[in-house]
């Protein structure tokens, strides 16, 4: 099978006559994989600092994939219900028999190949890198800009509880959370420009139902269905970066990315305050509402990253404007909507219940982000109940926790020589999974201490505002370490199931945070906010073994593992399997060179005799005037001496 990362695509060969498609049956044909993102080798592979984020990055970028097994049974199921006189509308794509080598639409740089992503021009990809940022943390500021305006809208609908009022954070992630599982996995389908803008258009118009609600029910069952199509960029964005960056320059790309959507958070309730403070309530909304109709707009101008869509789409397209159904892609064989669905919707939970490593890894990812969106309920309680600041200023104090996320972003270079410098897998020549594991064990020390020093001097007013706030440095710090490299960790561990890994850990992760702030405003006031405050850095402290024990026995305990055994398994027989067929195929190409040589040595010898039998057949010719002269004149002699 061809490279899709080659040059260009080869050039189609004349017309065959009407027997050729029974050649491409033959042993030479292609084998079809299973559907996989191609994935760029660079020399940067190998250099000392290579970049220890590539099984999260390519983990968000790829489809989940079936074990041979799931593989098997899906293809046994589909071959019962269809008939061989399958037509074109049904099938899409041409036979597996019939797919010649020569047809394969693959990257190219010549006018007729679709480009690689990875190599558009430098200013096209860094539009799409800030299209997509700015698109994602639209979608992350709605989810805390909301906090802010809980005051209003107690007022408003004359509710006295503030926790119920916090329903609005939970019912949005959780949206979240089934918009992960369900919605985001159709660009593995359709591809993901068209999901983009499907999905923002409706989490656009799905706002407007909240800024004119005229119940607090409303806005809680309105906010809910809008995180659903929110979640496609959340969780599709990444590997819309993956798609346009190679390996060599990936981490900048993601560091790049990462700015806005994991400050989002902390950008709500900032921007919320001032707008609920001086607009009212409801104009938050209308801000999101805005600031989606743009993102909508700014996505339209960005084309289409997936790789399988785009070489899917240019074989359609040939095969359309060609007239000849040979044109196909490696991609063409695809998962039904059913089947996607069912894949999504099951193995994330089987998993997370069955697997002791997600168990652990579950608990404590969703622990602290639960109590880092607990304190957007937290701050205002502080600043606002008890400091007397206004919506907008309060918002303010979330500066601290943003200068620790970007603190954590632009840190990665120190992170990746701490990660590399660890020792390296034999097999793979990365760093192995637990070496992430010691970053990880960084944030989840920095987490607890920013958290407790935070809980200590909020209190009395007489400390200063700037020590609480300055402590919310090494707490978003952690924060961030923490979710970026867990999830790392999971994506390296599970392999070809690291989608399934990360989406069962978000849904968890989505429930904790969606529930943990409605006991924020109850445990705050009985407790008061310094006790609340330890009492949860407590508990943060008590996950700290977590990280460290998997640095440690984190091996040892992948090795216990029934699914990441199987996956080995199933990866060895996979490598065995390739290596018969490349011998397979040597033994062939061999024994065709030797056919070669065979035909061409008796092509030699007829055409030596053909020469032979041609120079004798000259040369008799050219002696019969000579034969006929040397006649003629000894005739002449006897007449002569007569």
């Amino acid at each position: 099978m061809a490279d899709p990362k080659g040059p260009k695509a080869s050039p189609p060969p004349a017309e065959p006559a009407p027997s050729a498609p029974s050649s491409a049956s033959t042993p030479s044909s292609p084998d079809l994989d299973p559907i996989t993102i191609e994935k760029t080798t660079s020399h940067s592979r190998a250099r000392a600092d290579s970049d220890p984020l590539s099984p999260l990055e390519e983990a968000l970028a790829s489809p989940d994939q079936e074990t041979p097994y799931e593989r098997l049974a899906r293809q046994r199921s589909a071959a019962s219900s269809h008939r061989p006189s399958l037509s074109r509308a049904q099938t899409g794509t041409t036979s597996i028999a019939s797919r010649p080598p020569d047809f394969e639409v693959v990257f190219g740089d010549d006018e007729d190949s679709p480009r690689n992503p990875k190599t558009w021009p430098l200013w096209q990809r860094a539009w799409i890198i800030f299209c997509v940022s700015f698109s994602t943390w639209v979608v992350v500021l709605y989810s805390t800009s909301y906090t802010a305006s809980i005051p209003g809208l107690m007022i408003e609908y004359d509710i006295a509880s503030e926790s119920v009022v916090t329903l609005g954070v939970t019912t949005y992630l959780l949206g979240l959370a089934v918009g992960s599982l369900v919605v985001a996995p159709m660009s593995e389908l359709y591809g993901r420009r068209p999901v983009y803008l499907i999905c923002l258009v409706c989490f656009c118009l799905l706002v407007l139902p909240t800024a004119l609600a005229t119940s607090l029910a409303e806005i809680l069952v309105v906010r809910f269905f809008g995180a659903v199509f929110g979640a496609a960029m959340v969780s599709n964005s990444p590997g819309t970066i993956v798609d346009i960056s190679d390996e060599e320059y990936r981490a900048l790309c993601m560091s790049l990315w990462s700015i806005a959507p994991l400050n989002g958070p902390v950008t709500g309730p900032l921007i919320g305050g001032f707008v609920y403070e001086y607009l009212g309530w409801r104009w938050d909304n209308w801000l999101v509402m805005i600031l989606a109709g743009v993102a909508a707009l700014l996505m339209a101008t960005c084309k289409e990253t997936y790789a399988p869509a785009i070489l899917q789409q240019a074989a359609k397209k040939r095969r359309k404007e060609q007239d000849n159904e040979r044109w196909w892609s490696r991609y063409d064989q695809r998962i039904s909507t059913f089947e996607l669905v069912k894949l999504n919707l099951s193995r994330p939970f089987i998993l997370s219940l069955t697997e002791p490593i997600l168990w652990f890894f579950n608990i404590w990812i969703s622990l602290i982000y639960g109590i880092l969106y607990l304190c957007f309920v937290a701050y205002p309680i502080v600043f606002s109940q008890h400091r007397g600041w206004s919506p907008g200023i309060s918002g303010l104090a979330f500066i601290g926790i943003g200068i620790g996320t970007m603190l954590a972003i632009v840190g990665e270079p120190l992170w990746r020589h701490l990660i590399n410098s660890q020792p390296k897998d034999p097999a793979t020549g990365r760093a192995k999974p637990e070496s992430t594991a010691l970053v990880m064990s960084i944030g989840a020390v920095l987490t607890p201490i920013g958290q407790l020093v935070f809980a200590w001097t909020c209190l009395p007013t007489t400390i200063h505002w700037a020590v609480p706030i300055a402590f919310g440095i090494p707490f978003g710090m952690g924060n961030t370490l923490s979710f970026i490299y867990g999830t790392n960790y999971l994506a390296g561990a599970y392999g070809i199931h690291a989608a399934s890994a990360l989406a069962g850990n978000a849904v968890m992760r989505s429930f904790f945070g969606g529930t943990l702030p409605l006991a924020g405003p109850s445990m705050y006031e009985k407790l008061t906010p310094q006790w609340a405050g330890t009492l949860l850095g407590l508990l943060e402290v008590a996950l700290i073994p977590i990280p460290l024990v998997f640095y440690r026995y984190g091996e040892r305990i992948r090795g216990k593992s029934k699914v990441i055994r199987q996956m080995r398994e199933d990866q060895e027989k996979n490598d065995s399997k390739r290596a018969r067929q490349a011998a397979r195929r040597e033994r062939t190409a061999r024994a065709e060179e030797d056919a070669g040589d065979v035909e061409g040595k008796a092509v030699l010898e007829k055409q030596d005799g053909a020469t032979v039998a041609t120079a004798a057949t000259t040369l008799e010719e050219n002696d019969v005037p000579r034969i006929e002269r040397d006649v003629e004149k000894d005739g002449i002699e006897k007449d002569t001496r007569a």
